[in-house]
């Protein structure tokens, strides 16, 4: 199929599949007019990819475990790349949490008579 229609049946963009191919994420056969084809499996490759993407998987991530996904082969190396990532979102989830928590004492100072803020009512928004 032409990337027209491999974009069009997997929900992404042609930009976002030529992006892809520039990973080594996605590969395309070129006809003698050099445009891309692409094999019925490639619609089921995008969408995992795009699942990586959404589960905060860099370019690089997904290139490394893509071997295994080819060969259909779940190794200790590829489960614990991906548990590392985990680890590596749940640490910044703490971090991001704790920055939230800063934030909300920050905005209870600022609401209270003593911080020696004018308080005005009506929407919040630029000065």
């Amino acid at each position: 199929m032409r990337i027209g229609e491999l974009a069009a049946r997997a929900g992404v963009s042609t930009r976002a599949l030529r992006y892809y191919e520039e990973q080594g994420l996605l590969v395309a056969q070129r006809s003698t007019a050099g445009q891309r084809r692409y094999p019925e499996s490639a619609v089921e490759r995008v969408r995992l990819i795009q699942r990586l993407y959404a589960a905060n998987l860099s370019s690089r991530t997904i290139a490394d475990l893509m071997p295994c996904v080819d060969a259909k082969v779940n190794t200790p190396e590829s489960r614990a790349r991906l548990a590392a990532e985990r680890d590596r979102i749940d640490a910044r989830i703490a971090e991001l949490t704790a920055a939230r928590s800063r934030l909300d004492e920050v905005i209870a100072r600022a609401a209270h008579p003593a911080s020696g803020c004018a308080y005005e009512s009506g929407p919040a928004g630029p000065p």
